[in-house]
C-alpha cells in the first residue's frame, strides 16, 4: 500500500470557518482516501508534495448542472446522442479544470449522464463524478418539452401528465440508474412556449414522483420559479427546490421546517442579460429581465431566514460555463450570504447528494477532492475563481 504525503498548507476544512495554519495529510494511494491528517510536525515519508504554505480547500460539489448544452452556442433541438455525450465529456473536463470535483446532473437527453456515471463505476472513466438524473419529468408543452432528437421524439423531458405517468416515468429512470428524479414544477427561462411563473405539474404529480423516488432511496429535485409551483413542490415533500425565483415567506418557513434546500442558481439569471443581448430569443431576454431583481431579493429572504442553500449553477444554459461555478459563491454574497454561507453551499450540495460521508469536507476517510489556491477563501469567496489553481481528484493531481 504506497501513500502520498501533503504538506505545508494553510487548510480550510469546510467544516470549521477558519483557515488551520502548517497542516498535512496523508493519502492512501489505491483508495484516494485521506489517511491521516494533522499540523505542525509532518511524517517523514519518501512520497510528499510540499504545497508551498498555500491555501488548500474541498472540491466544489455544484448540485445544479446539464453536461450536456453547450452555454455558448444554445443548441438543444435534434441533437443526437452522441453530441450529447461529446459534448458532456468536454463540460466534465472544464468542470474539474475550475474546481468542480463532482455534480449532479438536472436532466440529460438520451440519459446519457447515467450511462457516464455507469462509467465512472465501473472505474473505465475518471473525472468529475456524476451524480445522475436522466430525463426530466415535464408536462407536455412544458419547460423539458423542446428538446428533439433527429426523429422529431422528444429525447430530453419525459412527457408526464397524470400521476400514473409520473409514476412509470419515475420507475423508467430508477430502472436505467438515476440517483435523482428532476421535475419541471413551472415554466421557465429557457422555454418558449410558456412563462415562469405558470403552474404546470401539479401538487399530485409531483408527490407521486417523490413517493416512487423515496422509497427507491433516490431524490427529488423541483425545477421551481413561480410561486405557486413552488408551493405544490414544497407541500410535495421534494428534496430541493430549484431556482425559487418567487418563493413566499409562508413556503421560506416551510422549507425551513422540512428540511429542504433551495438551490438558487443565481448566475444563470445573471449571464442572460448580462451577456445576452442581440445573441439569444428576445423571450429569454424578456423573461430574465423582468424577473431578476425580484428573483434576487427572494433568495436575499431565504439567505437572512436561514434556508439551507446549495452550491448549483444550472451550468449549461445561456453563457453560463462549466468554468464558473465559483462565481455563484460570490453572487450569493451579493444576495446577503456571508462568506460562511456561501462556502458552506459546496458542503450542503453534497449532504443533499447523499455523498457527505466521503465527500464536501477534507477529513480523514473521506475522499481526497481539493484545490490549492494562491489566497484565501475563507476571507474572499472571488479566491476559489483563481484561474491557474491546482485541482487534486482522489489525492491526484489532474490540473
Amino acid at each position: 500500500m504506497t501513500q502520498t504525503l501533503y504538506k505545508n498548507f494553510k487548510l480550510f476544512d469546510g467544516n470549521e470557518f477558519k483557515i488551520q495554519e502548517d497542516a498535512w495529510f496523508v493519502v492512501d494511494n489505491e483508495s484516494g482516501k485521506i489517511a491521516k491528517l494533522g499540523f505542525k510536525e509532518s511524517p517523514d515519508m519518501e512520497n510528499a508534495v510540499d504545497l508551498k504554505n498555500k491555501y488548500v480547500m474541498p472540491g466544489l460539489v455544484n448540485a445544479h448542472t446539464h453536461i450536456m448544452m453547450n452555454p455558448q452556442t444554445n443548441k438543444l433541438n435534434y441533437l443526437s446522442e452522441a453530441e450529447v455525450t461529446f459534448t458532456a465529456l468536454k463540460n466534465l473536463k472544464e468542470l474539474l479544470k475550475s474546481g468542480v470535483t463532482y455534480v449532479r446532473d438536472c436532466g440529460c437527453a438520451f440519459d446519457v449522464d447515467i450511462k457516464l456515471s455507469r462509467l465512472q463505476n465501473e472505474g473505465q472513466l475518471d473525472g468529475t463524478e456524476i451524480m445522475p438524473s436522466g430525463r426530466p419529468m415535464s408536462m407536455t408543452g412544458g419547460h423539458g418539452d423542446f428538446t428533439e432528437g433527429l426523429d422529431g421524439e422528444t429525447t430530453w423531458g419525459n412527457l408526464v401528465d397524470s400521476q400514473d405517468e409520473m409514476r412509470k416515468a419515475v420507475r423508467r429512470e430508477f430502472k436505467l440508474g438515476a440517483k435523482n428524479i428532476k421535475v419541471m414544477a413551472t415554466g421557465g427561462v429557457m422555454s418558449a412556449t410558456d412563462q415562469i411563473d405558470d403552474t404546470e405539474l401539479t401538487e399530485e404529480e409531483i408527490a407521486t414522483a417523490v413517493e416512487e423516488a423515496h422509497s427507491k432511496h433516490m431524490t427529488v429535485a423541483a425545477h421551481a420559479e413561480g410561486a405557486n409551483g413552488i408551493h405544490n413542490a414544497v407541500v410535495a415533500g421534494v428534496d430541493s427546490i430549484e431556482h425559487a425565483s418567487y418563493i413566499t415567506d409562508e413556503d421560506i418557513e416551510q422549507v425551513l421546517k422540512k428540511g429542504i434546500y433551495v438551490s438558487p442558481t443565481l448566475i444563470a439569471a445573471y449571464t442572460i442579460p448580462e451577456y445576452g443581448e442581440g445573441k439569444l430569443p428576445q423571450y429569454m431576454l424578456d423573461k430574465a429581465n423582468a424577473f431578476i431583481k425580484d428573483f434576487y431579493e427572494r433568495i436575499g429572504a431565504c439567505v437572512k431566514a436561514g434556508v439551507k442553500l446549495t452550491l448549483g449553477t444550472d451550468a449549461g444554459t445561456p453563457f453560463n460555463g462549466f468554468k464558473d461555478t465559483a462565481k455563484e459563491l460570490e453572487l450569493l454574497t451579493t444576495v446577503g450570504a456571508t462568506n460562511e454561507q456561501a462556502l458552506s453551499a459546496s458542503v450542503n450540495s453534497a449532504k443533499l447528494m447523499g455523498i457527505d460521508d466521503e465527500y464536501g469536507t477534507l477529513e480523514v476517510g473521506k475522499v481526497a477532492d481539493f484545490l490549492v489556491l494562491d489566497n484565501d477563501p475563507v476571507a474572499d469567496v472571488k479566491a476559489v475563481q483563481q484561474v491557474d489553481k491546482e485541482v487534486y481528484k482522489k489525492g491526484v493531481k489532474a490540473f
